[in-house]
């Protein structure tokens, strides 16, 4: 009896474990991982993988004389974990091994570039609170949004886009929190500490989008720049269509780069992002806080859907501690704040 047991159970053992080998091997055939195509397949998608890790490592020699092409290229350079994503679906879909290594490249690439970017670097405290917002000409309401900011508890504000319409509200809506202010053709700015030296900025455009003033902080004064830079254009025959903001982004870098105070707080609407080569007339001498001090990406437009940050808070002698957007308003961009720390 305990041999047929013993044989019984043998025999048991051998047709399960021959079944789940025939299963393995059917659920191979099936998906195709056995023999060579697995390697063969997905070639296609293996190249287009490669190209688009070597189009963000090397985004900074993508010519723009061509419509601007790495200028567009580096705006929208963090939406490339879009295509990555894409790639790898159609690997898993093609059952392709070596779509699946490849497409491992630029998803480092990718991670290597922003992956920083999605955790939080953000601070507590600082000396100096500054909000900047554009906030629309077409704003529909721009006496909401002034309520919005002067509740925002920033003790610097800067405003971009201000027309003649809405200017006193602004000025009303904001006058109680932010005593001190000035506005200059359609950009402002308001504090709660006295502010002198206030003159407008040429950013040869023929009319005033830029102006700086000094603020007297309780650390110490401050230059406090806000800009307008003009606005770009995607179009089918021109490309990126930047040149003008291009030339104010120099002009606005000429200014910085020769203002005597030792700390520099820029505040505005630059129309470009970080790692858009044609703003480096600023970038390459001042410090985001959003880079340094955020908490995520840190999109501002368009408000309803944010796909870039072309709002920028920058600073030059101080350190950034924290970087966050309030919520929409009735504009397109949303308002960015950051708080700095002013100490020596």
């Amino acid at each position: 009896m305990a041999r047929a047991h013993m044989a019984e159970s043998g025999h048991t053992g051998d047709t399960v474990d021959g079944g789940s080998r025939a299963g393995s091997r059917a659920w191979r055939d099936r998906w195709g991982v056995r023999g060579p195509g697995i390697w063969r397949r997905g070639l296609v998608l293996a190249a287009l993988a490669v190209l688009l890790a070597l189009a963000m490592m090397l985004h900074a020699d993508i010519p723009n004389s061509v419509g601007n092409l790495g200028s567009l290229w580096e705006t929208f350079l963090p939406w490339s974990g879009v295509p990555i994503l894409l790639l790898l679906a159609g690997a898993l879909l093609r059952r392709s091994a070596t779509a699946l290594i490849a497409v491992l490249l630029p998803l480092l690439v990718w991670a290597n570039l922003f992956a920083g970017q999605l955790t939080s670097k953000s601070g507590t405290g600082g000396d100096l609170t500054v909000v900047t917002h554009n906030v629309n000409a077409e704003n529909p309401d721009p006496q909401g949004t002034a309520k919005a900011l002067a509740a925002s508890g920033a003790d610097v504000v800067a405003l971009e886009e201000v027309t003649s319409k809405q200017a006193d509200t602004f000025e009303k809506g904001l006058e109680r929190s932010h005593r001190h202010h000035k506005l200059l053709g359609t950009v402002g700015l308001w504090s709660k500490y006295p502010m002198r030296d206030v003159r407008s900025v040429d950013l040869k455009m023929g009319w005033p989008r830029a102006m700086r003033a000094t603020v007297s902080t309780p650390k110490g004064d401050v230059a406090v720049y806000v800009a307008h830079l003009p606005s770009v254009r995607v179009q089918f025959r021109s490309g990126f269509t930047a040149g003008k903001r291009d030339g104010s982004a120099a002009a606005l870098g000429y200014a910085i780069r020769h203002e005597k105070a030792d700390k520099i707080v820029l505040l505005g609407d630059l129309n470009g992002t970080m790692n858009d080569r044609s703003l480096s007339p600023i970038t390459s001498q001042m410090r985001s806080v959003q880079g340094a001090a955020g908490d995520g990406m840190g999109f501002s437009w368009p408000a309803s859907f944010p796909m870039a940050r072309i709002d920028q808070i920058m600073v030059k002698g101080a350190t950034p501690v924290s970087a966050w957007s309030l919520p929409s308003t009735g504009s397109d961009h949303l308002p960015i704040a950051a708080s700095v720390d002013l100490s020596d």
